[in-house]
């Protein structure tokens, strides 16, 4: 997939655009510029519909004002006498702005919806593990990291070995002050690859001016490396609390 530049993008938004419906000017993404009506949503992706280039470094601060100003000019109230047409865009528009809003803001999900938007998925996240999982009604499991599979192994003895201790009402402290060790060593790495993947985003965002496209695919693949990793050990945390507050 082609990945945009700052000019491609604002090329990108002037396709998405056409003449406002009402009174006929060219037209803003979500409403006109002109008579300020609510448009017809058209098929966008969240960093088109702020205006921004596919880059990782945002100005949250501007995302975020930017957010309320189009909260106001989309709101369903604005719309409550219009016709019914436009009070279903304006739903919708109000409906795509949240979800492009809380997606952007967010570090890591902007990360992992740039990479779907380059067409790759996180383990978790891709359909045939989907399709898979709804066949056998199975749980999806993701692939443990090679250089974890020693400690997590060892981990779910552990677990393992807690849960069938509280079945018999028994308890053993040592245990688990060792599992709730882990734990924390789990969550720290789980916050030092959420700053390892940072680093990439400056890569990512240069060869989005000035790149080959096999440079961009390598940085993309470390990030989607980092975010499964990533993914895999908060999994992991979420099951060692859910043992231990049991």
């Amino acid at each position: 997939m082609t990945i945009e530049s700052n000019t491609s993008s604002l090329a990108t938004i002037g396709e998405t655009t056409s003449n406002c419906w009402s009174c006929g000017t060219m037209r803003a993404v979500q409403f006109c510029s002109a008579c300020g009506k609510v448009q017809p949503p058209k098929p966008v992706d969240y960093f088109t519909f702020f205006a921004l280039p596919r880059k990782l470094h945002l100005d949250t601060a501007l995302l975020e004002r930017e957010f309320y100003e189009l909260s106001r000019k989309l709101h369903p109230d604005l719309c409550a006498r219009a016709d019914k047409r436009e009070q279903e865009w304006s739903l919708e528009q109000s409906s795509l702005l949240n979800d492009a809003y809380r997606t952007l803001k967010d570090p890591i999900r902007r990360t992992e919806y740039l990479l779907r938007l380059e067409g790759v998925e996180l383990e978790e996240q891709s359909k045939a593990a989907t399709e898979k999982a709804r066949s056998t009604g199975e749980i999806k499991k993701q692939v443990v990291p090679p250089d974890l599979l020693e400690e997590v192994f060892e981990l779910n003895m552990q677990l393992e070995e807690l849960r069938a201790q509280k079945k018999l009402g028994e308890d053993d402290p040592a245990l688990v002050e060792e599992i709730g060790k882990q734990k924390l060593e789990l969550e720290q790495k789980q916050d030092s690859l959420a700053e390892e993947l940072k680093t990439y985003w400056s890569n990512w965002d240069e060869l989005v001016d000035s790149g080959t496209e096999e440079n961009r695919r390598k940085i993309r693949d470390k990030m989607l490396d980092l975010l499964n990793r990533r993914s895999y050990i908060r999994n992991l945390v979420r099951d060692v609390s859910e043992v231990l507050e049991n």
